[in-house]
């Protein structure tokens, strides 16, 4: 029989429901691969509406993407699922054990899942296309992703390493890589500020 250190360094089935431009689903996808597991990919087409197929609001009734099967156990929200991730699967952590560190780490987490990240969700594009101007909207999105963007350089300040809170990656990089890259891609974000 295994024992408990056994089980839990050996990954259940996973299965990640995901879209490849999700920022959402990015992060999950980070953190899987940091964390070393092995995971099924199984896309969910968010521009052809395969978040409204039956079989996958039975994963997530929210229609949302990412949702992660681990056996009998869904998870859905990216920082749901890295907190899951980071109980069972402990190698790798995303989160450090100084007490500070650890907190900077969840705040940054949050402002980006919370603050900036709804802005260029699917639904909320969506919403204001149909309501305000393309010049607007992007404007608009500009201003509050520099805000959270702004709000987390005055948070890791002081423990910036080679990494936003240190010499190692940790949570707050995962979640930040890939807001990053979708604020330049997506809003013409200047990191430069």
């Amino acid at each position: 029989m295994a024992s408990d250190s056994e089980a839990m360094a050996r990954p259940a089935n996973l299965t990640l429901y995901s879209y490849y431009w999700s920022s959402c689903a990015h992060r999950v996808r980070i953190a899987l691969n940091l964390k070393g597991l092995e995971y099924e990919y199984k896309a969910v087409n968010l521009s052809k509406g395969d978040q409204f197929d039956p079989e996958f609001e039975k994963i997530n009734p929210l229609k949302f993407v990412p949702a992660l099967v681990d056996g009998d156990v869904v998870v859905a929200d990216s920082l749901a699922i890295i907190l899951y991730l980071e109980d069972k699967y402990p190698q790798h952590p995303l989160l450090p054990q100084d007490l500070k560190k650890k907190a900077i780490n969840l705040q940054v987490a949050s402002i980006v899942s919370s603050s900036i990240q709804p802005l260029q969700s699917f639904f909320t594009r969506q919403f204001f296309e149909k309501r305000i101007s393309l010049d607007e909207k992007l404007t608009s999105s500009q201003n509050h992703v520099n805000k959270g963007f702004a709000a987390i350089e005055k948070l890791i300040k002081e423990i910036a390493g080679k990494y936003a809170t240190g010499d190692e990656v940790q949570l707050a990089d995962v979640f930040l890589a890939p807001q990053i890259f979708a604020g330049v891609a997506r809003f013409q974000i200047d990191m430069a500020e």
